[in-house]
C-alpha cells in the first residue's frame, strides 16, 4: 500500500512539473497571436495546429515511434480533433475582440468544466476542499470580468468566444486523460492536432488574407506551432496522464499570469487593478486545490 502511495505521489509530482513547463510555453501564445495580425483567426489557428502536428511528427520519427491509429477509432479521433479546433479557434478569435487578461482568464474557467466532465465521463471525484478552491478560481475570474469599467460590445463578444473555448478546453482535457492507457502520447497528440487542422481548414481558406503574410507573421506562426502548442500542449497532455485533469488544468490557468506579463512587456497592454486582483484571487484558488 505504501509503495502504491509513493508511486501515486511521484506521478502527481511529475505531472505538476510537466504542467508548469507547459504553462511557461503557453504564456507566449497571446503575444504571438497579436503579432500574426492581420491574418484571420482561422488562418492562425489552422497554421498553428498543422505546424504543431508536424512538430510532434518529427519528434515521433526521431524516437522511431510512428503514429498509428486503427480505422475503427478514426470517428473518435475526428471528434477529439473537432473539440481541439473549437478550443483553439475560439480562443484565437477572442483575442481580436477583448483583452489578453479577459480572454485568458475566462478561458481558464475551464477547471470547472474539467471537474464536471471528469466526474461525468471518467468517474473522478474531488474533495470538498478542492471544490472550494475551484470556486475561488471562478470568483477571481468573476472579479476580472464582472467589475470591468470599460466593458464594450466587442469585449462581450470576445468574452463569449473565450467561454466557448473554456468549455471545449474542458472536453479536450478529459479526452486526453481518457486515452492515456490506449494510445501513446505522441500518437494521440499528432492525430488530434492533424485532424483539428483539417476541421479548421475550410474556414481558414474562406477567410484567407494572402497579402497579410510578412516575416513577422510567418515567424509568429512557426513559433506558435512549435512552442505553445507543439511542445506546450503536448507536455500538458503528458501532465494529465500523470495527475487528475482538473489539477493540471488549474496549473495551466497560470497562462493568465504569464500572458498578462508578456502582454505588458511586448504589447504595453497594461491591466488595471481589477485584472490584477482577479489574477491574485485565481492563484489563491489554485494553491488551495493543489496543497
Amino acid at each position: 500500500m505504501n509503495n502504491v502511495a509513493v508511486s501515486q505521489s511521484g506521478s502527481k509530482n511529475r505531472g505538476i512539473v510537466l504542467a508548469v513547463i507547459a504553462v511557461i510555453l503557453f504564456s507566449t501564445s497571446p503575444v504571438l497571436v497579436r503579432w500574426a495580425a492581420p491574418l484571420s483567426a482561422y488562418e492562425i489557428t489552422a497554421w498553428r495546429i498543422l505546424l504543431a502536428a508536424a512538430t510532434v511528427g518529427v519528434i515521433a520519427a526521431w524516437q522511431r515511434k510512428w503514429p498509428r491509429i486503427s480505422v475503427d477509432n478514426l470517428p473518435k479521433f475526428l471528434a477529439f480533433g473537432f473539440i481541439t479546433a473549437i478550443h483553439f479557434g475560439s480562443y484565437i478569435a477572442s483575442l481580436a475582440f477583448t483583452t489578453i487578461a479577459h480572454s485568458l482568464t475566462i478561458v481558464y474557467t475551464a477547471p470547472v468544466f474539467v471537474a464536471f466532465f471528469s466526474w461525468l465521463f471518467l468517474k473522478e471525484s474531488l474533495s470538498a476542499r478542492k471544490w472550494f478552491g475551484i470556486l475561488i478560481v471562478v470568483a477571481g475570474i468573476g472579479v476580472l470580468a464582472g467589475f470591468e469599467p470599460t466593458m464594450t460590445t466587442d469585449m462581450l463578444i470576445g468574452d463569449g468566444l473565450a467561454l466557448v473555448s473554456a468549455i471545449a478546453f474542458g472536453l479536450y482535457s478529459v479526452a486526453g486523460r481518457s486515452q492515456r492507457e490506449k494510445y501513446p502520447l505522441l500518437t494521440y497528440t499528432f492525430f488530434i492536432y492533424l485532424l483539428a487542422a483539417l476541421w479548421i481548414a475550410p474556414a481558414a481558406i474562406a477567410t484567407a488574407t494572402p497579402t497579410g503574410y510578412g516575416w513577422r507573421q510567418i515567424i509568429s506562426l512557426v513559433v506558435l506551432g512549435i512552442l505553445p502548442l507543439g511542445l506546450g500542449h503536448t507536455l500538458y497532455n503528458a501532465a494529465i496522464r500523470q495527475m487528475n485533469a482538473t489539477y493540471a488544468n488549474l496549473i495551466a490557468s497560470q497562462e493568465v499570469t504569464g500572458g498578462i506579463i508578456l502582454g505588458i512587456i511586448f504589447l504595453h497592454e497594461i491591466p488595471g487593478p481589477t485584472a490584477i486582483t482577479g489574477v491574485l484571487i485565481t492563484l489563491g484558488g489554485i494553491v488551495t486545490v493543489l496543497l
